[in-house]
């Protein structure tokens, strides 16, 4: 909570900078874009469930198909970046931060709730009902990430996106 998620918001507005600093608009341009809020989106999901619902085998499925399909848009989008533009070594290096953060968030709770990730093996009966926490996270600390995520991922991405398309108009 105090780790793994700052510093996944942390990365995600390096990797914003490094994309203003290259002009992503007047290279990948908005397509690109596009695949970092999809992204985005795919990190959402598992987030918000970790937030709100009770962890259970439900829960662990969605975070790692979810956890999957960031892996595959995360590959698709540096092979479209990398062919459009110059990806430096340092931008890689948050990208690769970009990666392991989720990966390390899902081995933290299916290290804490192990019995009902191995029940989704076969070694003991999944439960795949969707309840509110029982033991809610602070709202405090829910309204701060939220706040955090909007003002460092959200709003610039979508400020990215909207230069993309601009520079794509101003050229027709």
């Amino acid at each position: 909570m105090y780790v793994v998620l700052p510093l996944c918001l942390a990365a995600g507005f390096a990797d914003h900078l490094y994309h203003r600093a290259s002009h992503i608009e007047t290279t990948s341009g908005w397509k690109e874009s596009v695949l970092h809020l999809v992204q985005f989106g795919e990190m959402a999901v598992p987030v918000l469930a970790a937030l709100f619902l009770e962890i259970n085998a439900g829960v662990i499925l969605i975070m790692m198909a979810f956890l999957i399909l960031h892996q595959v848009t995360a590959i698709w989008d540096v092979r479209y970046a990398s062919a459009t533009r110059e990806v430096t070594p340092t931008e890689q290096h948050v990208h690769s931060v970009l990666e392991m953060l989720p990966f390390t968030g899902f081995l933290l709770v299916v290290a804490l709730h192990w019995s009902d990730f191995t029940a989704l093996f076969g070694y003991g009966r999944p439960n795949f009902s969707f309840t509110l926490k029982q033991q809610r996270i602070p709202i405090s600390y829910v309204v701060t990430m939220l706040a955090l995520t909007a003002l460092l991922e959200v709003l610039p991405y979508l400020e990215e996106l909207a230069r993309g398309l601009h520079y794509r108009r101003s050229r027709n």
